[in-house]
This record gives C-alpha cells, sequence and structure tokens, in this order.
C-alpha cells in the first residue's frame, strides 16, 4: 500500500473523504507491529502516520490518527504523550463540534488514568463519557477501554461492576469480532480474579490459559508476553518458581527491540526475581 501510494491521485479524494491511505496505513501497521512484538517499530510507524495526518490538514483524519496514536503510546508505556494526543483530540474535537471524537479523546484520558493508578478519576470520566460514544453507533476498541475500566473498578473494590464491564468486553469481541486486544482481556479477566474478595485462583489460572491461547495463534508476542507475566506471578505466588521462569523466559527472550517499554521492563524484573 505505502508503495502504491500516489500522493497525487490520493489527496484528492482524502479531501472528500476524511481518509488518506497512506495515513491509514502507517496507523493499523503500527498496531500490528506492537502486538507482533515489536514496539519500537509499531511507535516510528504512529509518527509517520501523525506526520503524514498533519500534513493533509484534514481534521477528522488528524483526530482519528491521533486517537489511535494515543493508543500506541499508553500501550507502550509512554503515558505523558498518550495523555496529551488524547488531549489534543479532546481541544480540536470540541472546536469543530465532533460529539465522536471528543468522547473518543475522553476514553483515551481515562485509559492513560486507569493505567497510571488513578482508578477513581478513570471510572468517573468511563462512566460519564461511554453514553455520548455509544450513541454515535461506536464499538470500534470498546473491548479494550472496558477491561481497562474493569480492572480500575475491581481496583476501587468494586467488583460487581468490575465483571460487568469485562463480561461485556468478552462478550464484544465474541460479537462484533474485533480480535485485537482479545488475549489482554481474557488476561484482565484473570487479574480481577485475583483481586476478588474471595480470590479464585483456579479462574485467574484458566483466563491466563486462554489468554496465553488466544496470543500464540493471533502470533502476538506482545500479548504473548503479558498473559505470561501474569501467570508467572501468579504460579511464583503459589512457589512454583521453576515453572515460572520456563514459561516467561523465552517468551522474553524471543524480543530483539522495545527493551526501555513497560511490559519489557517489568518482565525482566520478574526474571531477575525468579533467578534469586
Amino acid at each position: 500500500m505505502i508503495a502504491l501510494y500516489d500522493p497525487v491521485e490520493y489527496r484528492q479524494m482524502a479531501k472528500h473523504f476524511s481518509q488518506d491511505p497512506r495515513v491509514i496505513t502507517f496507523l493499523y501497521r503500527s498496531w500490528a507491529l506492537w502486538a507482533l512484538g515489536y514496539p519500537e517499530a509499531a511507535m516510528a510507524s504512529a509518527a509517520q502516520a501523525l506526520d503524514a495526518a498533519r500534513e493533509t490538514g484534514l481534521a477528522g483524519l488528524l483526530m482519528q490518527t491521533m486517537s489511535m496514536t494515543s493508543g500506541i503510546h499508553s500501550i507502550c508505556g509512554n503515558y505523558a504523550t498518550a495523555k496529551a494526543q488524547s488531549d489534543e483530540v479532546i481541544a480540536l474535537a470540541e472546536e469543530k463540534g465532533s460529539i465522536f471524537w471528543k468522547a473518543a479523546g475522553m476514553l483515551g484520558r481515562a485509559n492513560v488514568l486507569a493505567n497510571t493508578g488513578r482508578a477513581s478519576e478513570a471510572v468517573a470520566i468511563s462512566t460519564s463519557v461511554i453514553g455520548a460514544y455509544r450513541s454515535t453507533g461506536a464499538r470500534l476498541f470498546l473491548p479494550p477501554c472496558l477491561s481497562y475500566w474493569a480492572r480500575a473498578c475491581a481496583e476501587l473494590g468494586q467488583f460487581d461492576e468490575a465483571w460487568s464491564f469485562i463480561d461485556e468486553a468478552i462478550t464484544m469481541v465474541e460479537t462484533t469480532k474485533e480480535k485485537v486486544c482479545e488475549a489482554d482481556v481474557h488476561r484482565i479477566a484473570g487479574e480481577i480474579a485475583l483481586m476478588s474478595p474471595e480470590r479464585d485462583a483456579a479462574k485467574a489460572e484458566a483466563c491466563f490459559e486462554r489468554a496465553l491461547a488466544v496470543a500464540r495463534r493471533q502470533e502476538a508476542k506482545s500479548w504473548e508476553l503479558r498473559a505470561a507475566m501474569s501467570m508467572a506471578q501468579l504460579w511464583r505466588d503459589q512457589g512454583k518458581r521453576d515453572k515460572a521462569q520456563e514459561l516467561l523466559a523465552p517468551v522474553y527472550s524471543w524480543f530483539t527491540e522495545g527493551f526501555d517499554t513497560v511490559d519489557l521492563k517489568q518482565a525482566k524484573a520478574l526474571l531477575d526475581e525468579l533467578a534469586r
């Protein structure tokens, strides 16, 4: 697609449809690269998408691009950049009167809060914005958002709400076939099972097994690493340190870049702990 792109032809089309094939290709390539286990390449592709979107001068395309690149930075742990881009989406959406993109920007902000220990703020924003987002008919990217809010609710001790969110996320994955975050939805369900007052380790292990199976089937190394970390932590707590190390070590050793991202740093720290 990138090789075939003709700026003269397609830039004119972009003015009519607010979609530029080159920008969209960079965007979805960035998500694919991250899932496949190349976070640095993913961020580079996201940067290309954002630069190309700014060049078009199209507000709709720019809001879409920043919304998705904010997600890439969030998932890589670049929370300041993710927040800045979500804030820019919100400001531009307010200027243009776009209900959809304002809601999308707010959901991006909520996800950053959920992933940086500010659970109550994340839940408050998501509760107030989700209705506006749904009112547009949109469902894209709701499964990961719902799972992040589920974990935030669990951190606040709101387990009825947590299970409601995670169950909806799992159902949406199956009904809409939006599979890009399927593995992580199941992993987070397992984390919630461990956080619950009754601490259901058997349920958690089953969720982590499902997450690992999905990630391996998709050849999604980044999701596999997350699932392997969750399972390794559970087995460590059960005294199965060797088993935990045997699971996590080969997944971590597969990676060739992205060692400054949050997931890889956490995986390295866990392996060092298991080796002691």
